[in-house]
């Protein structure tokens, strides 16, 4: 019977005959209605809530913004017990959306939820949500929600299959989104779990275009040697760096035309990647030295550090390159990256330190640093695999005893590492 009841207010939802005011011709009704409506929907007694709040919608649509934050919940609970009539749910989503954007605004952000909905529970309307969320987007930009961010792409990878977007869209479109993504990693900390999914989302949903051959000719055909569009060539340094497209002679010209029309830590952090991949490392080593001394910010400077680290390492300057992760590091504590980066420079270094026996020794100090790393989750994987990896360079029992030295025992690993750390064997 309830379910009779319901299935016909689906049909009789119309913003016609809409009464006046907040509280309509009957604000005792409204009032009653709000009430039982509220405390159903506090209950998760959505079934009992939906007459109640079917008469608030239709009666006083203008009296709480609850009828709209809480309607959409009530719809989709019934949608789950009812699977057959799923498509005038949809539309009842939607005329709450819409109607709820005519008596409170939020435009852009309503539109992000409405099109996230849309896309959601019915696939087949995919162009319709993408232009719902194309606007959201346009209105919200950085602002907004981590799921419309996520159903904005979703929607976009099915007009691309449906031949209604090219590749080249969605790559500017992976761009823009992870752009937004990223600000509010930064800047809205309260809500970054959600935006670490959105992000997870993208990338995953990215990773069919993502080829390196096509970003190639997707961005060549964009670029020009003669090119001054700034942004553009960020986006494009921006994504094949994501995707490690950097070996490419177009990361090349892009970086140098990047830095020569904004010399700026920014590019020549760019140039000095682009000179490793190139090992050309003395130039590397001069690019990185300038980012790192025209940068004031102490997040990007200590980035800036690990580059430079990367050049001295590639050009066999162990220490001096150690010297540079334990810059980055006093300035962003604790960062796993570096960590990492430290027993990657013990690792290439082990070979030109002593006999064999000293060599093995040097992969203590290197796994000491990735067990530093480990306990930073952003890199806490990458560090245990390498510590898996590396500790089986490790000295054998044998080869301590015959060096008089015990498991557990301190050992100062000599050569420029100049370390003490704890012996271990591989066996």
């Amino acid at each position: 019977m309830k379910k009779i009841i319901f299935l016909s207010l689906v049909f009789l939802i119309s913003l016609d005959g809409i009464s006046q005011g907040k509280w309509g011709n009957d604000s005792v009704n409204c009032i009653t209605n709000l009430s039982l409506f509220r405390e159903y929907y506090k209950q998760k007694n959505y079934e009992d809530a939906v007459s109640p709040w079917r008469w608030v919608y239709k009666n006083c649509p203008q009296c709480s913004g609850n009828i709209y934050k809480n309607g959409p919940t009530i719809i989709k609970s019934l949608m789950k017990s009812d699977p057959t009539n799923k498509s005038l749910y949809v539309d009842t989503l939607m005329q709450i959306y819409d109607q709820r954007i005519k008596f409170f605004g939020k435009e852009g952000f309503v539109l992000g939820r409405k099109g996230s909905d849309l896309i959601n529970y019915d696939k087949k309307r995919f162009e319709e949500a993408y232009n719902i969320l194309k606007k959201s987007f346009d209105l919200e930009g950085d602002g907004s929600e981590a799921g419309a961010l996520s159903s904005y792409m979703k929607a976009a990878t099915y007009m691309q299959k449906n031949s209604l977007l090219e590749k080249s869209d969605i790559v500017r479109l992976y761009t823009e989104i992870s752009t937004a993504v990223d600000f509010n990693l930064e800047n809205n900390k309260s809500k970054s779990k959600y935006y670490l999914k959105t992000s997870s989302n993208i990338e995953s949903l990215f990773t069919p275009y993502a080829n390196c051959s096509d970003l190639i000719s997707i961005f060549s055909s964009k670029f020009t040697d003669n090119s001054e569009d700034v942004a553009l060539l960020k986006k494009i340094i921006k994504i094949l760096e994501s995707k490690e497209c950097i070996n490419d002679d177009l990361y090349f010209r892009v970086s140098s035309k990047l830095y020569e029309l904004e010399p700026s830590a920014l590019s020549a952090s760019k140039m000095g990647k682009m000179c490793i991949a190139k090992k050309e490392y003395n130039q590397a080593i001069k690019y990185c030295k300038e980012a790192v001394e025209l940068e004031d910010e102490d997040n990007l400077k200590s980035k800036y550090f690990l580059i430079l680290a990367d050049a001295y390492r590639n050009s066999s300057s162990f220490s001096l390159a150690r010297s540079a992760v334990y810059s980055s590091l006093e300035l962003k504590k604790g960062w796993g990256e570096a960590y990492i980066s430290l027993g990657n420079i013990y690792v290439a270094a082990a070979t030109s330190c002593g006999n064999s026996f000293e060599q093995k020794t040097v992969y203590w100090v290197a796994v000491d640093a990735f067990r530093m790393a480990s306990k930073d989750g952003d890199v806490a994987d990458k560090a245990r695999r390498n510590i898996n990896t590396y500790s089986k360079y490790f000295p054998s029992t044998e080869e301590c005893f015959f060096n008089n030295v015990n498991k557990e025992d301190t050992y100062k690993v000599s050569c420029w590492i100049n370390q003490s750390t704890k012996v271990r064997a591989n066996d």
